[in-house]
């Protein structure tokens, strides 16, 4: 299905999944990662508009934030959330093998679940005093890097796996080569926050650091609202692209019976007007018309796929898991 298409049929299935419901007070629990906070604050406020408009009744969204393993593992001890807006499609399998979500939750809804897109890029203090301009600079003496715990943050996993990917793409490199750079990189990490958003304040607020390995839209968030004319953006040489997706949680609607509500919640996101929200808040759109209307925000940079390296369901438990090469390979805060 093209874009334009499902965008559009995204748009009907909203007024249909409305029209005919009784107009009462309803609500939802949207459990999500951590930089996401000022986007779902937006989307949760325009929400409540077009369901209204569509002849839904009032809607309150609650959205609860940290990282996304974190965030996974909450949801599988019980806070009952209508959906979940992960960093990683690793943490919504974590649900689905426990029966809390259908395991076809992907293609449930368009571009396999993902709204909109984001990569890694470097976060460095103004000037560039340490002179970062790609992944092989973090590793020199005397370098600091910020990044999350890719136990508990999907910005922690992305970073790690463009390193990786980055790493992987040198002349003559192997696994061993790689995984070398990366017990060499997180040598040079001094602390490993649980989220996202806790590595931008360590980096930010509290100067830990001379790089934050961050979320695109993290730092376009850092440069020019957190900190202007503090910080400077480098985009290396390459990242990875990353996917964040959305799910309903079907064992907590079918019993709430807010199943309608939250699909349509979820597909606001791929509307003309979700996608404009999305790129005021620094994600990388899918509507080629929103899209084009940002390009100048977000410049070209070589993007590598994790489906490269048999995607999220051979890389959580090679890297992440019990015993896995993060394990092997990290020394931080040790």
């Amino acid at each position: 299905m093209s874009r334009p298409t499902f965008l559009a049929s995204s748009i009907l299935a909203i007024g249909l999944l409305a029209a005919g419901r009784p107009a009462m007070a309803e609500s939802l629990l949207n459990v999500s990662y951590d930089p996401t906070r000022e986007l779902y604050k937006d989307i949760d406020a325009q929400f409540a508009v077009a369901w209204k408009q569509q002849g839904g009744g009032e809607v309150t969204v609650k959205t609860s934030h940290g990282g996304s393993g974190a965030q996974a593992r909450s949801v599988l001890d019980g806070l009952p959330a209508d959906v979940v807006t992960l960093g990683i499609a690793s943490d919504i399998d974590a649900l689905a093998a426990k029966g809390l979500i259908d395991p076809n939750w992907a293609d449930r809804l368009p571009n396999h679940s993902v709204p909109y897109t984001s990569t890694i890029v470097f976060l460095v203090r103004h000037g560039n005093p340490k002179a970062l301009h790609d992944w092989s600079d973090l590793v020199r003496n005397g370098v600091q890097v910020i990044t999350p715990n890719p136990k508990t943050s999907s910005g922690g996993r992305w970073s790690y796996i463009a390193a990786y990917l980055w790493a992987l793409h040198q002349p003559g490199a192997t696994e061993a080569t790689a995984e070398a750079y990366l017990k060499a990189l997180y040598q040079h990490v001094p602390i490993l926050d649980t989220g996202a958003r806790g590595s931008t304040n360590s980096f930010v607020q509290r100067g830990a650091g001379d790089v934050l390995l961050a979320w695109e839209d993290e730092a376009l968030l850092a440069a020019h609202d957190l900190g202007a004319g503090q910080f400077d953006i480098v985009y290396p040489s390459s990242s990875v692209k990353a996917e964040p997706p959305v799910a309903v949680v079907d064992s907590v609607v079918k019993t709430r019976g807010t199943d309608k509500l939250a699909e349509a919640y979820l597909r606001y996101l791929y509307t003309p007007a979700g996608q404009e929200i999305v790129a005021e808040h620094h994600y990388r759109a899918l509507d080629p018309t929103v899209a084009a209307r940002h390009r100048a925000d977000f410049p070209d940079i070589k993007m590598y796929d994790v489906e490269s390296l048999g995607g999220w369901k051979v890389l959580q438990p090679k890297h992440f898991g019990p015993n896995g090469v993060f394990d092997s390979i990290s020394t931080a805060g040790k």
